[in-house]
Formats: structure tokens, C-alpha cells, sequence
């Protein structure tokens, strides 16, 4: 019994969030509200008081905020980190027995009942409280017990005792006498605010030389700084920079036997001039990959590399570790396999291995060099085919250190394996949204990425391609297509990529029986026109600068969806509280045909009532509409303009109406 805490009778349960009973950290970034809710209560009919307390895990104090009382024993509270890292927070509950007296007293004397001997209990807390007080608060706590006990008027004594002077100096020196601490510390990884509003844009760079038939450098790169900043882009996502292994080298179209001079795939990391620390000679030095670093931050651009555990059969590790990697009875390596598909330059890492703690130490080594040339954003390659071990250690020793640090997951395997890979610290995911081609299935996954427990720790990052996927609604959507899914992605999540030029140029054709560009240029090098203008770019470039000066787009949390009566509309909204700002997009999910239908706007959340007049100004087109009410008429035409991006501008009920023909897109 001695081990018993017999006198907390305050009960804290159900505390979300938290994840995997709180073995996990959820994810904020800075500024980012936390809401936390539990159930709270007591035996008995007094009454409870709780707080949420938080800190900064690398300081001492805790910080406090009240909760509120939600009714039936629910209770929630509110804070916003202010800086990256871990941050702590727990709950504490206690029997405020003064409150409790407050409304016994005070039921007692509307009830005409004898309060004399109330009156004494409460001068009683009063002095209690004084006993541990500040001189200062002392003083004005002995005055009001003596008040109480010598007033000459009930009315009047129970008007001070429940003041809310009296209220607020006992809130702040009441003792919490046999207080409930929630049995846990959760904690949340607070990381920069890139985390959660990112936009991404992937090319090869060694197809980014301006003559045809020359390989492209760090320096071409940097040519094409102007361009992707013009576009919008804050992020330029590099495949492998390393060089390329030569035994068993991959030609065009995955050819399984490369013909010479054939560049190979970059993710075959590693040769006889170096592995994963080392750069493709004929990319330029480090030097030169370290200017490129400088100029695209001079850009507003961040650079993220690709990080790749996967070696080619000539990569300096398998001579030097061999024990890294798995060796078959015929004395040799085990390679890359997805049966029936084989990946002859490809070998995997062996994780099983016994000296499993210096691979670990090695590959974390590759990432500390590479943020310290400037990289502070990775892509991780098949991270679901590498032991989940290596990542939550490895990601939370990188972010010690350097908590700017983000991840991202590409990652596309079975649900259970996607959502462990962002409990376990990646910041951002690859996602279904490539595969989700109607209306129908986009609102069911949004809903699941953003309503359920996944918002807490699983930021999704839509991709429309990749250079691996060219996905069905590409292909058949043609340019409608390709408008309608950028605009997709870009306002659905805030965290958005393309692999470029080949989107924004429309190129479209599948490998026979595949899923994937024909001739990819994952097998060799392409010359691009960079200076092309294409309604694709345009669209791209426009959606981009509508991201970046609408606030309700920098957040994907903040999505809900409308009706329409037409299955091939898809209608959503996204609104800022902070700023006012009001958007709703509508998708014609069909890229052939003309879609036309109502969508019921959400008023409500607009702040518009039944019968007012509105402004809905489409910042793709900059046409102005003028509705009335809740139910309005839209009409796409994929071959025009495939989606509307309405901003809500005015909502004023004297307003003059306009007819407008909505079908009308300017050229």
C-alpha cells in the first residue's frame, strides 16, 4: 500500500494525440497549432480542474495552459511550439475543492438555505491559501476571509466569495493538493515550416546541357535556376549525382546489356572513382556542386539529394565491407530482385548483417557529408525495403543535430508499411494520389490522410508523375489531363512535386504493357528545350504563384469537401482563419468531355448567408462570378480550362446581380 498514491482521485484517459501509446512523437511544425484532448474526472460531485503542460525537451520548466471543459468529461487544451526540435507535453488534474465550495455556496443560498457555516469552510480555503501565498496575495486573502465571516449581508458575502476577483487570485495560489499526472510525457517533432508547405520540382542533370549530344553539369544546372524559380519552385529534387557503376550497367529502355557509351541508370551507385560520397566526374567537382547549392538558395530554391542504400557491383563497398551484402553459393552477390524483375546493377544492402552497427554508422556518415556541403532536404529511395531500426535511429540523431533537416518517404508499398515509415520521423510521404482517378476515391483518401489519427504524423506529398510512373490518367488525359492533376495536387496537399521538363512539356508515351515512360530517361541522356513555353508550364507557373499568396493552400489539414450532382465534379474547400482567405476548387475529373453540374458552396464556412449575393473570382482565368445563395452552376471544358481555382472576394448582400456566362474562359 506504501507505493499507493491512495489520495489522487482525478482519472486522465483517452489523451490524444498520441501514437502507438505515445511511443511516437506526432508532428507539428513551427507555429503549428497542437490540440490536445482527454477525458477527465473524478468520483463524486466535485469538481475537476486540469492543465496541459509542455516544454521545449532540452529546458527544465513547463509551460501551462488551462483546459476547457467540452461536456461529458471531455476536456481539451492548445499550444504552438516556437521553435524545431522535441517538444514535451503531459497533463495534470486535480479536485478544486474552492470551486467546488463556490458552487455549493452558492446553490445553497438561491435555495434560501443557512449559509453561516459555509461562509466559515470558505474563509477557511481562503486562509489556507494565504498560508503559501506571495506577502502581497497573502494580504488580500486573509482581508477576504475576514469579509466572510463578518459581512452583514449573505447577498454580499456570496457575491465576494464568487467574484471574479476572489476567482482568479485562487486559481493562481491554490495548492493542487493530491494532483493527477498523466502517466506519460508524449512528445511532438516540431520541424520548419518547408516541412508542411513545399513545392518540388525533378529533373536529371545530366540532360540539362544546352547543346544536343553533350553531357550536362552543375553548371548547365545552374542556368536552369531562373527558369524553376520563375515557375514557382522552392525545391529542386536531384536524382543520384554519384557515379554510375559499369558491371552489369543497364542501356535504353532497361536493356539488361547497356551499348557503349550509354550512361546507365544513376540510381546503379558506384564505381572505381567513388560511391556515395562522390560525384559523377562528368557532373562537375564538388566545388562546382557546392556553387550550384549557393545559387539556387540565392533563387529561393533548396536543393534535395537522393539518398539511395543500393550499390552497383563495382561500388568501393563491396570490395571493402563485402560483409555488407549477402553472397550467393556461386561466390557471388545477391542483386536486386522483384520477381520476375531483376536489377543486375543494383545491389541491396544486407541489414541482417553482424556488423550491422558500422553499416549503420557508415550510412548516417553519407548524410552528415552531404549537409555539410549545404543538402538539408533528402529524398529516400525505397525506404520500406530498409529496416525501420536503421531510420528512427538514424533521422533522430540527424535532427539532434540539425532539426532543419526534412525526409522524404518515396515510398509506394502496401498502407501498414507507408504510415510505420512516418511514425518512425520521415517528414513528408509519397502517396496513392496518383492512383485516385475519380471523385469518389480523391475524397475518400483526403479524408483519410486528413481526418483520421495519419494528420498527426503522415504529411502526404502529392506527385502527378515520377520518373518510375507514368501513371493511366496521364496518358489517356493528354493535356487536359496533365492541367487537371497539377492543379490537383497543388491544392489538395501543400506539399507538391512534378518530374519535369517531360510534364510540363505533355510527353505521354507508355512502355508497352508498363506503367512507365517509354525511353526513360532514367537509361539515358535526353536535350530538352528548356526555353519552350507550353499551357501546361503556364498553368503550372500560375497555380504555383496562387500557392504562394493564398494562405488557405499552405496547409493541407484545412480541406473540406462539397457536394455537387455531378459525379464528375470534384469540389473542395480550403480556407485561412488567421487571414480570411477563401478558396473553392472544382475539378472536372473527366479530361474529354464537357462537365457541367451545381456545387452546393459551403456557406457556412464562407461566412455567407442563405440569401446573399458573393464574388467568386477564378484566379486561373481572373473571371469574376457573381452567386447568389447556396447551390451554383459550373461548366468545364477540358480543352479550355479543366478546373477552377474561385477565390471568395466579396459577400455583400446589397450587391447588384450580375449575369455571367459561365461557360465563358478568356483565350
Amino acid at each position: 500500500m506504501e507505493a499507493l498514491e491512495g489520495k489522487q482521485r482525478v482519472i486522465i484517459e483517452n489523451v490524444k494525440p498520441q501514437l502507438n501509446c505515445g511511443d511516437y512523437p506526432v508532428k507539428r511544425i513551427v507555429g503549428e497549432e497542437l490540440r490536445v484532448t482527454a477525458d477527465i474526472f473524478t468520483d463524486g460531485h466535485d469538481e475537476v480542474k486540469a492543465v496541459l503542460r509542455y516544454k521545449n525537451a532540452k529546458k527544465k520548466k513547463w509551460e501551462e495552459v488551462p483546459m476547457h471543459f467540452l461536456g461529458n468529461d471531455h476536456w481539451e487544451a492548445r499550444f504552438a511550439p516556437d521553435s524545431m526540435g522535441r517538444f514535451e507535453y503531459t497533463l495534470l488534474g486535480w479536485i478544486d475543492h474552492f470551486y467546488t465550495w463556490q458552487k455549493g455556496l452558492k446553490k445553497k443560498y438561491e435555495a434560501n438555505q443557512d449559509i453561516k457555516l459555509e461562509l466559515q469552510i470558505g474563509a477557511q480555503h481562503l486562509e489556507e491559501a494565504a498560508a503559501t501565498a506571495k506577502p502581497g496575495q497573502s494580504k488580500r486573502l486573509k482581508k477576504w476571509a475576514q469579509e466572510l465571516q463578518t459581512s452583514a449581508s449573505d447577498a454580499d458575502a456570496v457575491a465576494l466569495a464568487t467574484g471574479t476577483d476572489v476567482t482568479e487570485l485562487m486559481n493562481a495560489c491554490s495548492e493542487r493538493k493530491n494532483a493527477t499526472t498523466y502517466g506519460k510525457v508524449l512528445e511532438v517533432d516540431v520541424e520548419r515550416k518547408k516541412a508542411l508547405f513545399s513545392t518540388w520540382y525533378e529533373f536529371f542533370p545530366r540532360s540539362a546541357a544546352q547543346e544536343a549530344g553533350m553531357h550536362g553539369t552543375f553548371k548547365d544546372c545552374e542556368r536552369l535556376l531562373p527558369r524553376i524559380a520563375e515557375m514557382g519552385f522552392d525545391t529542386i529534387y536531384l536524382p543520384p549525382i554519384h557515379p554510375i557503376g559499369r558491371e552489369f550497367r543497364k542501356g535504353k529502355n532497361n536493356a539488361v546489356t547497356a551499348q557503349s557509351g550509354e550512361p546507365g541508370s544513376p540510381w546503379a551507385i558506384g564505381a572505381a572513382e567513388g560511391g556515395h560520397k562522390s560525384i559523377l566526374p562528368e557532373l562537375g567537382t564538388l566545388d562546382d556542386f557546392r556553387s550550384f547549392v549557393a545559387a539556387a538558395r540565392e533563387h529561393g530554391i533548396e536543393i534535395a539529394l537522393d539518398f539511395a542504400i543500393q550499390c552497383a557491383p563495382d561500388h568501393p563497398y563491396v570490395k571493402e565491407h563485402p560483409q555488407w551484402f549477402k553472397w550467393r553459393p556461386d561466390g557471388t552477390v545477391q542483386y536486386a530482385e522483384n520477381p520476375p524483375k531483376k536489377y543486375q546493377d543494383v545491389l541491396p544492402v544486407n541489414f541482417e548483417t553482424e556488423d550491422w552497427q558500422n553499416l549503420w554508422r557508415e550510412l548516417k556518415s553519407i548524410l552528415d557529408h552531404w549537409i555539410a556541403q549545404g543538402v538539408h532536404i533528402f529524398r529516400v529511395d525505397n525506404p520500406h525495403t530498409k529496416t525501420f531500426g536503421f531510420w528512427e535511429w538514424c533521422i533522430k540523431e540527424i535532427r539532434r543535430e540539425h532539426p532543419q533537416i526534412i525526409f522524404l518517404a518515396e515510398a509506394f508499398t502496401r498502407p501498414r508499411v507507408m504510415e510505420r515509415l512516418g511514425k518512425i520521423g520521415f517528414t513528408q510521404s509519397y502517396t496513392y494520389f496518383t492512383w485516385r482517378n475519380t471523385s469518389q476515391e480523391m475524397q475518400e483518401y483526403l479524408t483519410e490522410l486528413t481526418q483520421t489519427e495519419m494528420r498527426e504524423y503522415y504529411r502526404p506529398n502529392f506527385w502527378p508523375n515520377t520518373p518510375d510512373i507514368l501513371p493511366v490518367s496521364l496518358v489517356e488525359g493528354g493535356e487536359a489531363g496533365h492541367i487537371a492533376r497539377v492543379v490537383m495536387a497543388a491544392t489538395l496537399s501543400s506539399n507538391y512535386g512534378l518530374y519535369g521538363p517531360v510534364y510540363e512539356f505533355g510527353i505521354n508515351v507508355p512502355h508497352p504493357g508498363k506503367e512507365e515512360y517509354t525511353e526513360s530517361e532514367k537509361y539515358e541522356i535526353k536535350h530538352w528545350d528548356w526555353g519552350r513555353k507550353t499551357k501546361i508550364s503556364e498553368v503550372i507557373t500560375l497555380i504555383n504563384k496562387i500557392r504562394k499568396v493564398n494562405p488557405a493552400l499552405q496547409s493541407t489539414w484545412n480541406i473540406q469537401f462539397a457536394n455537387t450532382d455531378n459525379p464528375h465534379l470534384l469540389a473542395y474547400a480550403k480556407t485561412d482563419e488567421a487571414s480570411g482567405n477563401k478558396l473553392l476548387m472544382v475539378v472536372n475529373m473527366d479530361p474529354h468531355h464537357v462537365q457541367p453540374g451545381w456545387v452546393q458552396v459551403p456557406l457556412q464556412l464562407f461566412g455567407i448567408l442563405v440569401d446573399q449575393q458573393y464574388i467568386m473570382h477564378d484566379l486561373l482565368t481572373e473571371y469574376k462570378y457573381t452567386w447568389t445563395g447556396e447551390w451554383n452552376y459550373v461548366e468545364l471544358r477540358p480543352h479550355e480550362m479543366p478546373v477552377h481555382v474561385f477565390r471568395l472576394e466579396e459577400a455583400n448582400e446589397g450587391m447588384g446581380h450580375q449575369e455571367l456566362d459561365d461557360t465563358f474562359l478568356p483565350q
